[in-house]
């Protein structure tokens, strides 16, 4: 075992320790200075891995700097800096440290730790969070996070694994404190306190019957201002928002945006309740959700972990497959223009306004792909109203076509005169309608065929409206032009 392994805490005395606590080489810098900082503590890590002496600037870093400042220093180091680190800190700041880590980077932390330090971590964990993780990990580490657990950790975290992937199940906290409907406000209490240290939060607290069904719920708040005597289902609010426990995360955090909940009740097929969506939780999603789309709509895979931790191939690799299928789609363009040879051969000024023509359509098409993905996602539009989107967006395009226009008439007139200019303001009219109609329609189709709209959304729209303008473009110049 090297000397970084014995490093734990920073509370370990130092005779029981190979590294050695030596001066600062650094001043120490401001809290808003992080990537002066962040310097500092890579510099440390590098003394420490290549001489085993640990400097007080890291360690001073290390102590002043909130959790999720450290995690995403973590997340920006390869696996041995991350892991000399994190050992470095004490117990309990570790674990608020990893509970901020992505489930990729907490999976390369565990794979470094020895056994006592990774069963204690892993125990101290959420279930939920904890879930996550070994939903995502190797099965070895799966089995072996799990053989560490005592029973009671082991039996939430294996309940919680059975649901599906991108379900509620995965993301809800299984410890919640239950109140029955025929209590007290004094016996509730009772009750919060009795079981609110095992729960992750007792502020939303749901009312069941006997058999455990939710009837309703009731926030810490009202039990604290009203009457001990007070009866709980006095003070219920029935038929509150919940969902189950297979629906998707992600539009249970979508319904937590739009009601302003902290926390959503999850309940399983039989309305009994298993769980809570905690608000942090609920962002973790909606977070992971908008980051897929980002990248989909880029024309890009996602991929785990942090940005700045990847490595360069892994991020030309995820780029690689779109960009290739797009060249393949692209041929159409190229097919086009060879088809209307002839006719750029009797007007050769007309192709001097391909590349404007192409641009404007396509960004036409891609603003309306994204605004209509956007409402997908927050419910703002539903398959069912495609035909209300292609008129709206065939509208919003003609009336940008039509601005556009007066411009490409301007400038086409001045450039290479009046006629191939009204040619190239017809066709921006008549281009900017088509790109904003296929723009807003394919996200709803995709969405109807069980296709993620992101897929099918900016990118895609461009490749299309390029081709199709081109078609647009000559034939208007062949009626126009008499060629």
């Amino acid at each position: 075992m090297s000397n970084i392994d014995l490093v734990e805490t920073r509370h370990v005395p130092t005779e029981s320790v190979a590294p050695e606590v030596v001066s600062p080489r650094r001043t120490p810098v401001e809290d808003h200075a992080v990537t002066e900082a962040l310097e500092i503590l890579s510099e440390s890590v590098r003394d420490i891995v290549a001489t085993h002496r640990v400097t007080c600037g890291g360690l001073d870093w290390l102590e002043n700097r909130p959790p999720h400042v450290i995690a995403d220093a973590l997340a920006r180091m390869d696996a041995v800096q991350a892991g000399v680190v994190f050992r470095l800190l004490d117990k309990e700041r570790a674990l608020s440290v990893f509970e901020e880590l992505e489930p990729v980077d907490q999976q390369q932390i565990l794979q470094g730790l020895r056994e006592k330090s990774f069963r204690d971590l892993v125990e101290a964990m959420d279930p939920d969070d904890r879930a996550r993780m070994l939903h995502e990990a190797p099965a070895k580490v799966a089995k072996k996070v799990l053989a560490g657990l005592s029973p009671r950790e082991r039996r939430m975290t294996a309940a919680l694994l059975g649901y599906p992937e991108g379900s509620v199940g995965l993301f809800m906290t299984p410890e919640v404190v239950a109140l029955p409907d025929n209590l007290t406000v004094a016996q509730a209490l009772g009750c919060v306190r009795a079981k609110g240290g095992n729960a992750e939060t007792v502020y939303t607290l749901p009312v069941v019957d006997r058999g455990r069904r939710l009837t309703g719920i009731v926030e810490l708040r009202e039990l604290v201002l009203h009457s001990p005597d007070a009866m709980v289902s006095e003070l219920v609010v029935t038929e509150p928002p919940f969902v189950r426990a297979t629906d998707s995360a992600e539009k249970a955090a979508r319904l937590m945006s739009s009601t302003n909940l902290i926390n959503l009740v999850v309940v399983d097929s039989e309305d009994r309740v298993v769980g809570l969506l905690t608000i942090d939780d609920a962002m973790e999603v909606l977070e992971a959700a908008d980051s897929e789309d980002v990248a989909k709509q880029a024309g890009s895979a996602p991929w785990e972990g942090h940005y700045m931790a990847a490595k360069v191939f892994q991020l030309a690799r995820y780029r690689a497959l779109w960009l290739t299928l797009l060249l393949f789609a692209a041929t159409l363009t190229v097919s086009v223009t060879d088809m209307f040879a002839s006719t750029l051969e009797q007007a050769a000024s007309l192709a001097l306004f391909i590349p404007l023509l192409i641009g404007a359509g396509g960004n036409a098409g891609a603003q309306a792909a994204t605004a209509c993905v956007r409402a997908l996602a927050v419910g703002e539009v539903r398959v069912s109203d495609l035909f209300k989107v292609i008129w709206r967006e065939c509208r919003v395009g003609l009336v940008l076509g039509s601005m556009l226009a007066a411009a490409g008439l301007l400038i086409g007139t001045v450039f290479v005169g009046p006629k191939i200019a009204i040619v190239v303001a017809i066709t921006l009219v008549v281009i900017c309608g088509w790109a904003a109609t296929i723009g807003g329609t394919m996200p709803l189709l995709a969405k109807k065929f069980r296709i993620d709209p992101a897929v099918v959304s900016a990118p895609m729209v461009t490749t299309l409206v390029d081709a199709t303008g081109l078609i647009i473009y000559f034939t208007t110049a062949k009626l126009v032009l008499g060629i």
